[in-house]
Protein backbone atom coordinates (compact mmCIF):
# COMPACT_ATOMS: atom_id res chain seq x y z
CA UNK A 1 0.00 0.00 0.00
CA UNK A 2 2.93 2.33 0.62
CA UNK A 3 3.86 2.34 -3.06
CA UNK A 4 0.55 4.06 -3.89
CA UNK A 5 1.13 7.00 -1.54
CA UNK A 6 3.14 8.86 -4.20
CA UNK A 7 0.34 8.47 -6.74
CA UNK A 8 -2.21 9.68 -4.19
CA UNK A 9 -0.06 12.72 -3.40
CA UNK A 10 0.28 13.59 -7.10
CA UNK A 11 -3.48 13.28 -7.69
CA UNK A 12 -4.19 15.38 -4.60
CA UNK A 13 -1.76 18.11 -5.65
CA UNK A 14 -3.09 18.11 -9.23
CA UNK A 15 -6.67 18.42 -7.99
CA UNK A 16 -5.75 21.19 -5.57
CA UNK A 17 -3.83 23.08 -8.27
CA UNK A 18 -6.69 22.75 -10.77
CA UNK A 19 -9.19 23.89 -8.14
CA UNK A 20 -6.98 26.85 -7.22
CA UNK A 21 -6.70 27.91 -10.87
CA UNK A 22 -10.47 27.74 -11.33
CA UNK A 23 -11.08 29.67 -8.12
CA UNK A 24 -8.50 32.34 -9.01
CA UNK A 25 -9.91 32.73 -12.53
CA UNK A 26 -13.43 33.21 -11.21
CA UNK A 27 -12.35 35.66 -8.51
CA UNK A 28 -9.71 37.68 -10.36
CA UNK A 29 -11.03 37.45 -13.92
CA UNK A 30 -12.65 40.44 -15.59
CA UNK A 31 -16.43 40.49 -15.45
CA UNK A 32 -17.78 42.90 -18.03
CA UNK A 33 -20.73 41.23 -19.77
CA UNK A 34 -22.14 42.95 -22.81
CA UNK A 35 -24.60 42.23 -25.61
CA UNK A 36 -21.75 41.71 -28.07
CA UNK A 37 -20.08 39.11 -25.87
CA UNK A 38 -23.38 37.24 -25.45
CA UNK A 39 -23.77 36.73 -29.22
CA UNK A 40 -22.76 33.44 -30.81
CA UNK A 41 -19.24 33.52 -32.21
CA UNK A 42 -18.69 32.23 -35.72
CA UNK A 43 -15.01 32.53 -36.72
CA UNK A 44 -14.91 36.29 -36.36
CA UNK A 45 -17.77 36.80 -38.83
CA UNK A 46 -21.32 37.83 -38.13
CA UNK A 47 -23.47 34.72 -37.67
CA UNK A 48 -25.81 33.80 -40.53
CA UNK A 49 -28.61 33.12 -38.08
CA UNK A 50 -29.09 32.40 -34.42
CA UNK A 51 -29.13 28.71 -33.46
CA UNK A 52 -32.65 27.32 -33.37
CA UNK A 53 -34.00 24.02 -32.17
CA UNK A 54 -32.16 21.21 -30.52
CA UNK A 55 -29.28 19.13 -31.77
CA UNK A 56 -30.16 15.46 -32.01
CA UNK A 57 -28.69 13.23 -29.32
CA UNK A 58 -27.70 10.78 -32.07
CA UNK A 59 -24.57 12.85 -32.76
CA UNK A 60 -23.35 12.45 -29.19
CA UNK A 61 -24.38 8.81 -28.98
CA UNK A 62 -22.49 8.02 -32.17
CA UNK A 63 -19.40 9.77 -30.81
CA UNK A 64 -19.54 7.86 -27.52
CA UNK A 65 -19.95 4.54 -29.32
CA UNK A 66 -17.00 5.41 -31.57
CA UNK A 67 -14.83 6.13 -28.54
CA UNK A 68 -15.94 2.88 -26.90
CA UNK A 69 -14.91 0.76 -29.86
CA UNK A 70 -11.78 2.82 -30.43
CA UNK A 71 -10.68 2.04 -26.87
CA UNK A 72 -11.27 -1.64 -27.64
CA UNK A 73 -8.69 -1.45 -30.42
CA UNK A 74 -6.24 0.28 -28.09
CA UNK A 75 -6.42 -2.77 -25.81
CA UNK A 76 -6.39 -5.32 -28.63
CA UNK A 77 -3.13 -4.21 -30.26
CA UNK A 78 -0.77 -4.70 -27.27
CA UNK A 79 -2.50 -7.98 -26.47
CA UNK A 80 -1.89 -9.21 -30.02
CA UNK A 81 1.79 -8.24 -29.79
CA UNK A 82 2.39 -10.35 -26.66
CA UNK A 83 -0.18 -13.07 -27.40
CA UNK A 84 2.33 -15.95 -27.46
CA UNK A 85 3.87 -14.93 -24.14
CA UNK A 86 0.46 -14.79 -22.44
CA UNK A 87 -0.62 -18.25 -23.53
CA UNK A 88 -4.07 -19.67 -22.92
CA UNK A 89 -4.76 -17.46 -19.89
CA UNK A 90 -4.27 -14.32 -22.00
CA UNK A 91 -6.70 -15.67 -24.57
CA UNK A 92 -9.33 -16.35 -21.89
CA UNK A 93 -8.92 -12.86 -20.44
CA UNK A 94 -9.30 -11.25 -23.86
CA UNK A 95 -12.38 -13.36 -24.61
CA UNK A 96 -13.96 -12.16 -21.36
CA UNK A 97 -13.08 -8.55 -22.26
CA UNK A 98 -14.51 -8.93 -25.76
CA UNK A 99 -17.61 -10.65 -24.37
CA UNK A 100 -18.33 -7.70 -22.08
CA UNK A 101 -17.69 -5.29 -24.93
CA UNK A 102 -19.92 -7.21 -27.32
CA UNK A 103 -22.68 -7.31 -24.71
CA UNK A 104 -22.58 -3.50 -24.71
CA UNK A 105 -22.53 -3.47 -28.51
CA UNK A 106 -25.58 -5.73 -28.78
CA UNK A 107 -27.37 -3.67 -26.11
CA UNK A 108 -26.76 -0.49 -28.13
CA UNK A 109 -27.81 -2.27 -31.33
CA UNK A 110 -31.00 -3.61 -29.72
CA UNK A 111 -31.95 -0.14 -28.45
CA UNK A 112 -31.51 1.38 -31.93
CA UNK A 113 -28.43 3.44 -31.12
CA UNK A 114 -26.78 2.40 -34.39
CA UNK A 115 -29.72 3.31 -36.64
CA UNK A 116 -29.63 6.71 -38.28
CA UNK A 117 -33.00 8.30 -39.14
Amino acid sequence: MAEYVGILVVFTLAGALAGAFILLASVLGPKQPSAVKAEPFECGQLPFSLPVGRLSIKFYLTAILFILFDVELVFLYPWAVVFRALGLWGLVEMLVFLGILMAGFFYAWDNGALEWH
